[in-house]
């Protein structure tokens, strides 16, 4: 195919609360979010499993083998450690007692 360029991409994942690991990307027409996070080796450096990791298209869960478009970001979710209601009543107890 005359013409079809190569998709540039971001992968990212935060390990840790404030602590970003992105990575840019230039990736063949047709690629998908598996590819990409091959690619990047962002589940390499942090010992995740692309088996039963939740993945996601600027903010929206995607499945693995969704094919990217043009300057796509891939995002790695981690599992949450505090439930995020118990983390607002925890706040507002704070900000109560100030």
């Amino acid at each position: 195919m005359a013409g079809v360029e190569a998709l540039a991409v971001e992968v990212v994942y935060c390990p840790a609360p404030g602590e970003v690991d992105s990575v840019a990307l230039v990736l063949a027409p047709g690629s998908t979010v598996a590819d990409a996070l091959q690619a990047s080796g962002v589940l390499q450096r942090h010992g995740l499993m692309l088996d039963g990791l939740r993945v996601g298209v600027w903010c929206r869960a995607a499945p693995t083998e969704q094919v990217l478009r043009q300057r796509d970001r891939v995002e790695v979710y981690r599992a949450l450690t505090v439930d995020p209601k118990e983390a607002r009543r925890q706040r507002y107890k704070r900000h109560r007692a100030a």
